[in-house]
């Protein structure tokens, strides 16, 4: 198969160009496309085949649900039983947006998108594209991120091209992506909202919305291998790059907004014994500290000050260190207030839950 791609500018998008997208997803075909968080990898959310081509394109568990995508509010009702009073707010707060929420399903919903569960995620993009496209295939649209399963997700359309050329139809290169996290995904089908997924819709904006909202403990650790995953992102290990990643924080830090020496130290000390042992070593910091790591390939995610330029950069220094053939990966680490807890989640994933957690420092004797 040869894979189409088609430029598609986003401040004058042409119509006829998203059509010819729209008949292949008719069809049953995968299409990529860009939405305001990542690539998605699309295809008829109502249809089992299209969605089995979804999961062997990425090598995807059958039982990691997908996210159904619609272009308006209105397409939401025949894909669920019921519309909760929270997610009823939370459309209004937030879609179209970088929100997905987890409803009952209804009948018309088959197993390859839900992963069997008896819920369906549903999102409504912002991004200008993926609305316009979505609107003229006029089905839902289910799309995970467009790249090979447990891969950092794509946020060009060159990442996608990487991974998907010769796998699906077309991608629509509508530039690089502006938020460069998956989205949120809130379950507000039982009786109390809960984050399955951190993203750029923080817990603190869910909270000030709709008041009390849990955190699925699957956020801040490894789920148990018999638990059935009720959201994209949760089970398995994701966004990782093919060398080792070890995330180095301090336990108790003396404040968030700024890394500390010890880790600053600590990482050039694993850094020199990886260089000392002949291995490519890669480095993730942040514009306040590049400058305090002499050896190895130092790339930095942005302003420590603004977390949502580490959010948009993270997944593309993920595989420009796959690029570059290091052998590890050590990452500074950051505050889990806000945007920043999406981020460690991706980090966390990524590293296969590998942290060096340095403890107090002991009192020095005189």
């Amino acid at each position: 198969m040869d894979t189409k791609v088609v430029k598609i500018d986003k401040e004058q998008i042409d119509d006829e160009k998203l059509m010819e997208a729209a008949e292949i997803l008719r069809a049953g075909g995968l299409v990529a496309f860009p939405t305001e968080t990542v690539y998605g990898l699309g295809a008829n959310a109502l249809n089992e085949e299209a969605a089995k081509k979804i999961y062997a394109a990425k090598g995807r568990p059958s039982d990691n649900p997908l996210i159904a995508h619609i272009s308006k509010p209105e397409e939401l009702a025949p894909l669920v039983k019921e519309v909760p009073e929270a997610g009823k707010k939370l459309m209004e707060a937030y879609w179209p947006g970088p929100l997905t929420m987890i409803f009952p399903e209804s009948d018309i919903v088959p197993y390859g998108t839900t992963g069997g569960l008896d819920t369906v995620a549903i999102r409504m993009p912002s991004d200008p594209i993926a609305n316009r496209m979505i609107a003229l295939a006029g089905i839902p649209i289910a799309a995970p991120s467009a790249n090979t399963s447990g891969r950092p997700s794509p946020t060009t359309a060159e990442h996608v091209y990487q991974d998907m050329n010769g796998k699906i139809e077309m991608i629509l290169d509508g530039g690089a992506v502006g938020i460069g996290v998956e989205s949120t995904i809130v379950d507000v089908s039982g009786p109390v909202p809960m984050l399955l997924r951190p993203g750029a819709i923080t817990i603190e904006m869910l909270r000030e919305t709709v008041g009390q909202v849990e955190i699925d403990p699957a956020i801040q650790g490894p789920m148990a291998a018999n638990v059935k995953p009720k959201a994209p992102g949760m089970k398995y290990r994701h966004y990782a790059p093919k060398a080792e990643l070890v995330l180095v924080e301090e336990k108790n830090p003396e404040t968030k907004e700024v890394i500390s020496d010890r880790v600053i130290e600590e990482i050039n000390l694993l850094v020199k014994s990886r260089l000392d042992q002949g291995q490519k070593v890669g480095i993730i910091c942040t514009e306040e500290t590049r400058d305090c790591y002499p050896q190895g390939m130092v790339r930095s995610l942005g302003f420590r000050s603004r977390p949502e330029t580490i959010a948009h950069n993270l997944f593309a220094v993920l595989r420009e260190f796959d690029d570059l053939d290091v052998d590890c990966i050590y990452s500074e680490s950051f505050s889990k207030d806000h945007l920043g807890q999406a981020i460690m989640n991706r980090l966390m994933k990524a590293a296969g839950h590998q942290v060096i957690s340095l403890g107090e420092k002991k009192d020095e004797k005189v």
